[in-house]
């Protein structure tokens, strides 16, 4: 059994995907587009004007993998609830990391020594995505 997450950008999903790799080295191993869909009937199509949005992609970071979509195409994300955790095995990594996480996002605990870590911190990126930022002791 494997456990994955799958985030949904509600429109702005190649943007991430783009801002991953970018940042965090992300490698889309799969994407695929509405119009793409070979049934559409059988899944409801998508809303007019979103054929060329992201109906499904799958990216690695690291040796994670994690899916994603445009969803609904609402342009209304919503990540609540959860944080993706990142372990670095340094902390200049780390805080170069956090960096370009924060950029246009929001930092929600800087970065700081603590009794479990040489370096944690919290941060929201510019989709609003929360990332835990953890160096390994």
């Amino acid at each position: 059994m494997e456990i994955q997450s799958y985030l949904f950008f509600e429109g702005r999903c190649e943007e991430a995907l783009d801002f991953y790799r970018k940042t965090l080295g992300a490698e889309v191993t799969l994407l695929m587009r509405y119009k793409e869909n070979p049934e559409p009937q059988a899944q409801g199509g998508c809303m007019a004007g979103c054929e060329d949005k992201v109906m499904h992609a799958s990216f690695r970071i690291g040796q994670s993998t994690l899916m994603a979509s445009d969803g609904l195409c609402n342009g209304q994300a919503r990540f609540q609830g959860f944080s993706l955790s990142l372990t670095l095995p340094g902390v200049a990594e780390a805080e170069r990391l956090f960096g370009l996480l924060a950029d246009g996002g929001q930092v929600q605990m800087p970065l700081a020594k603590t009794f479990y870590s040489p370096m944690f911190g919290m941060v929201a990126d510019r989709f609003g995505v929360s990332w835990m930022i953890y160096v390994a002791p």
